[in-house]
């Protein structure tokens, strides 16, 4: 559900649409069910039992696959464009091809009533079919070349907290109303991505990232929230204004620390990142 999500909500960091759209995400495998209503309509019709509860299972099987597809196909498109990263949890695709052959056996075998290895061929078939349409499941762990020692979870567990916390932020985003506030954190989100960019094309500077992210995302994560729910019950001109002030302090040291960062300015980075801390902390954020 995080990867949807991730997808859902930051399509820059992940795949572009491809030319096929129809079938890279999987929905020709909806036509499928629809095959089967005729057939399900025919056997209400002359009462055959067998045949409404064969072809209605086959109409639900079918459209269980289509969305194990589509989930596949989400999980996969995060993979590919991620350069670390750990294989999907689950192999969807796999799932939902097998569904598919058996669900294309039971219906030969009991609902058409061909021979036994007549109906092996035809599950065969629409296995063999699905795999050359959609391929398999990566399984594989992405990593670069030079890891600097951190493993691909360690590093895929950074990446994935800070994107939730972003997401968290852009979350509180939405429920404010202040255009200019809207465009600050829009960039910060931004800022707070091209980190994450640098961290997977650079483990090495994944120490120094993730120390400043913890720091820098949790307390815009708090103030943004905070500001969210507050100023919708007192939207007052001095909230507003400590906002606009503590935008101002968590963006300007941000750009700066950012430059730092690449630059592997190491020991004023900490330090920069203590001044950060210590400032979000007076003024109550974290």
């Amino acid at each position: 559900m995080t990867e949807l999500n991730t997808l859902r909500k930051n399509p820059k960091r992940f795949v572009k649409q491809t030319k096929n759209a129809l079938a890279s995400s999987g929905l020709l495998l909806y036509v499928l069910p629809f095959l089967l209503i005729p057939a399900t309509i025919k056997a209400f019709a002359t009462g055959n039992l067998l045949g409404i509860v064969m072809n209605a299972g086959g109409y639900a099987a079918f459209l269980l696959a289509a969305q194990l597809l589509r989930r596949g196909l989400h999980a996969e498109a995060i993979y590919k464009e991620k350069r670390i990263a750990r294989a999907p949890k689950w192999p969807l695709k796999t799932m939902a091809a097998g569904i598919i052959a058996v669900t294309t056996f039971t219906l030969a075998w009991l609902g058409a009533h061909n021979s036994f290895f007549v109906s092996i061929a035809f599950g065969g078939g629409a296995l063999l079919g699905m795999f050359l349409s959609y391929g398999f499941d990566p399984r594989a762990l992405k990593m670069v070349a030079d890891s600097h020692g951190y493993t691909v979870e360690e590093i895929s567990t950074t990446i994935e907290a800070a994107e939730n916390t972003i997401l968290s932020i852009e979350n509180a985003n939405d429920k404010i109303t202040n255009r200019e506030f809207n465009s600050r954190i829009e960039r910060i989100c931004e800022t707070a991505r091209n980190i994450l960019d640098e961290m997977e094309k650079n483990p090495g500077t994944i120490r120094r990232a993730r120390k400043f992210l913890l720091v820098y995302l949790d307390g815009t994560n708090k103030v943004t929230n905070g500001y969210a729910n507050t100023h919708m019950q007192a939207d007052t001109l001095a909230l507003e204004q400590n906002f606009r002030t503590v935008l101002d302090s968590i963006e300007s040291v941000f750009k700066e620390q950012k430059h730092k960062l690449l630059q592997e300015d190491l020991y004023d980075l900490d330090i920069q990142i203590e001044v950060l801390a210590k400032q979000l902390k007076h003024e109550g954020i974290v």
